[in-house]
C-alpha cells in the first residue's frame, strides 16, 4: 500500500480554522514537524505542558499525544509527514526554542520553498518535498544534538503523565477508564490524577476526555457512519450515553454537531 503524499501547509489549513483541532489533546497518524512563526501560547507535548511562542520548532511523532494553543494571532507551518516514510525524522517529541539568527534563517527558507513546491502542482512536485523534508530533517538533527537544547531531565510526575499518554493513544477506542490505565500503571487514580495535573496542567480524566471527544468531533464532522456505530467504536456502552457525552463538552447532540460541520 503507498503512503500518503507530504503536505507542508499553515498552521490554519492544518485545523481547518477550528481550534479544537489542535487545542484538544489528541494524537495523528502522521508525523509533524511544526516552525511557529508567530504568537505565543500553550503546548502539550510528551505528557508535559510547556510555553510555546516565535521561532519555536515543534516535532511530533506519529501516535504522540499533544495539544497547542496560540490563540488567533498565532500562525505557523506545518510539515505532514506520513507514518513508514524512508526519510529520516526526528527522534521522539521535541520543542526547540530558536535564538541563532542563521538557523531561524535557514528553517524559515526550507519551510517557505516546501510550501512553495507544495501548491505548485508541478510534476515531480513530491519528490522536491521528499527534498525538501530530508534537509529540514538535516536541520533538526544538527539543532537536537547542540548542547543548548539536550532534553531537560522529566521528573516522575512527567515520566508517568507520559506513560499516561502513551497509553491514551494506543487504547482511547477500548473504553477504559481512567482508573483502569491507573492500576495498569500501578499507581492510584489519585496518585496518576496529581502527576498528570502537575506535568500537564490538566487532570488523567481530562486528557482521557479530550482524546475521546477529539475522535468523536472527526468521525461526526469528516464521515457518515451512523452514530451508534462511532459510539460502539469509542467504546460507549450505548448511544445514548454518547449522545450524554457529547452534549455536556459541546451543548449540542450528535446530531447537531453533525449538521453543523457540514455547513
Amino acid at each position: 500500500m503507498s503512503l500518503a503524499p507530504i503536505r507542508v501547509m499553515t498552521l490554519s489549513q492544518l485545523s481547518g480554522a477550528q481550534d479544537w483541532r489542535l487545542s484538544l489533546a489528541h494524537d495523528r497518524a502522521a508525523h509533524l514537524l511544526i516552525w511557529v512563526t508567530r504568537g505565543q501560547g500553550r503546548l502539550l507535548l510528551n505528557g508535559t505542558r510547556r510555553g510555546v511562542g516565535t521561532h519555536n520548532a515543534i516535532s511530533i511523532p506519529a501516535q504522540t499525544l499533544f495539544s497547542l494553543e496560540l490563540g488567533r494571532q498565532g500562525m505557523g507551518l506545518v510539515a505532514v509527514i506520513p507514518d513508514g516514510s524512508d526519510l529520516r525524522l526526528p527522534l521522539g517529541p521535541r520543542q526547540l526554542r530558536m535564538r541563532d539568527v542563521s538557523a531561524i534563517s535557514e528553517l524559515t527558507s526550507l519551510f517557505e520553498a516546501a510550501v512553495r513546491e507544495d501548491s505548485s502542482g508541478r510534476e515531480l512536485s513530491q519528490d522536491a518535498l521528499d527534498a525538501h523534508i530530508a534537509l529540514m530533517s538535516v536541520w533538526w538533527r544538527r539543532q537536537i544534538a547542540l548542547p543548548d537544547n539536550l532534553p531537560v531531565r522529566m521528573n516522575a510526575a512527567a515520566r508517568l503523565s507520559a506513560a499516561f499518554c502513551q497509553r491514551i493513544a494506543q487504547f482511547y477506542t477500548t473504553g477504559m477508564s481512567m482508573a483502569d490505565h491507573a492500576a495498569a500503571l500501578n499507581v492510584t487514580p489519585t496518585h496518576l490524577t496529581r502527576a498528570c495535573k502537575a506535568a500537564s496542567g490538566r487532570t488523567a480524566a481530562d486528557l482521557l476526555t479530550e482524546r475521546v471527544l477529539y475522535a468523536a468531533r472527526i468521525a461526526l464532522s469528516e464521515t457518515d457512519v451512523a452514530i451508534q456505530d462511532v459510539a460502539r467504536h469509542l467504546g460507549f456502552g450505548s448511544a445514548a450515553y454518547f449522545t450524554r457525552f457529547i452534549q455536556q463538552h459541546t451543548a449540542k447532540t450528535p446530531t447537531a454537531l453533525r449538521q453543523s460541520a457540514r455547513r
